[in-house]
């Protein structure tokens, strides 16, 4: 099975391309997704312990965790040594059950593939992009968003130029559904003639 690496800066249409993928009967991997469910079961004591205050109900509520990680370098770095081990486990149990469903090629979407080293793990990477403009319009539409806060999300993240130059394959979400539909089924033409290189 091949394991495609889909990744894309904040606002680019990652999440659109994501469900395009799904769509087209490819089974796919959401890191974020996967955030969510472990905030609100297997991380939440050793979240609490660390950065306490910030579990409500039982939960990790994700704005108090971000405003006490956010601007603190090492505050993230032990966020991400907690999280990181879980997700990765859930990450290999997908893949398991990809591979047995005979699936020839699976996709991990990952906002910070390049960040983490996780194009190492994958056989090709996806980078899905958009024009700056209609980026921070995107973005900037979202709820509790500032500039202040996309410009502290950006600094975190490799500039798209960079992220495109590593790519295997760009996705351009700028105009519409349609060319990313058509642009996926090449993807995926492409993808089943190509070896395996994830280490």
């Amino acid at each position: 099975m091949l394991v495609l690496g889909l990744t894309g800066s904040i606002g680019m249409g990652k999440s659109t391309t994501a469900k395009l993928f799904q769509e087209a009967g490819v089974p796919v991997y959401d890191a974020d997704a996967t955030v969510h469910k472990i905030y609100e079961g297997e991380a939440v004591p050793a979240i609490e312990a660390a950065f306490p205050g910030v579990v409500v109900n039982g939960k990790v509520d994700r704005a108090l965790l971000s405003a006490k990680v956010v601007h603190d370098a090492a505050a993230m770095k032990r966020l991400e040594q907690i999280v990181h081990p879980m997700l990765r486990s859930h990450h290999q149990n997908f893949l398991d059950d990809a591979e047995s469903s005979g699936a020839a090629v699976a996709v991990v979407d990952v906002p910070l593939l390049f960040e983490t080293g996780g194009e190492k793990r994958v056989d090709a990477v996806v980078v899905v992009t958009t024009s700056p403009i209609v980026q921070r319009e995107r973005i900037l539409a979202r709820e509790n968003m500032t500039p202040e806060k996309l410009d502290a999300i950006l600094a975190r993240q490799m500039p798209d130029a960079e992220k495109r130059k590593r790519a295997d394959f760009v996705v351009d979400t700028s105009d519409g559904l349609d060319p990313v539909r058509a642009r996926i089924q090449e993807i995926l033409a492409a993808a089943a003639k190509m070896p395996r290189r994830r280490s």
